[in-house]
């Protein structure tokens, strides 16, 4: 049975006095087990689809969610504000996320840009998370060559990580993704999406669906937080 939901709660919390505030959208089950603080991609904000769907899925299985935009997007720019800021925004949905929900432990995750800025954050010591989940970590630029810099800041990230990739996400070759994860140790690992591209889209010929997807996602990040819980 589906866990029981409050209506979603649009919000805004301030990021610093220089840059300002942002929108935010809560959803919380009413028994939930812990609050993932989902940041969204470059390509998109916080209610694209997948993000949104995500959410629904999390709260089924007694997840909570707090989206936010960061501030390019909330400005309606389309090129990502610099990393220190997309970082504070982090720091910022973070502490947010603990005051709304106290006593909920706290799991940053993103869709690739947004998970990256989490890990960023972490190396830096300035991560208020038990661990972080990352749709589709990007690894390198799509039909580049690997940029070393993309994955090195891992080794310094203290708390647990789950990766989830698709098995055709361009922005990750599994080749060397498997390997950087294997190098970290029990503190990391790769769940793989068979079929799955970056935007976790699947082919029709492949016998699933965005749905089923989208399932598997929220089942992995279910089990990875309520470790952690």
């Amino acid at each position: 049975m589906a866990a029981r939901l409050a209506p979603a709660k649009d919000l805004r919390f301030r990021v610093s006095e220089r840059i300002g505030e942002v929108s935010a959208c809560l959803l919380r089950p009413a028994e939930a087990r812990a609050v993932v603080v989902l940041a969204h991609g470059a390509g998109a904000d916080m209610r694209h689809a997948f993000m949104a769907s995500l959410a629904a899925r999390l709260a089924a299985r007694g997840l909570a969610s707090l989206r936010f935009q960061f501030p390019y997007a909330e400005a309606g720019r389309r090129s990502p504000s610099p990393g220190p800021v997309l970082r504070a925004t982090v720091r910022a949905a973070l502490a947010e996320a603990a005051r709304l929900l106290p006593g909920l432990a706290v799991v940053a995750a993103g869709k690739s840009m947004g998970g990256r800025m989490a890990s960023l954050l972490a190396a830096e010591g300035g991560l208020a998370a038990r661990g972080i989940v990352f749709y589709g970590f990007p690894l390198h630029a799509a039909g580049k060559p690997p940029d070393a810099e993309r994955g090195e800041h891992l080794a310094r990230v203290p708390v647990p990580m789950l990766f989830l990739q698709g098995t055709r996400d361009a922005l990750a070759d599994l080749t060397l993704l498997g390997p950087l994860v294997a190098r970290l140790g029990k503190r990391a690992a790769l769940h793989e999406i068979a079929g799955a591209d970056h935007g976790f889209h699947v082919l029709k010929r492949s016998g699933r669906t965005d749905e089923d997807v989208l399932d598997e996602l929220a089942d992995a990040t279910a089990a990875f937080a309520g470790r952690l819980a």
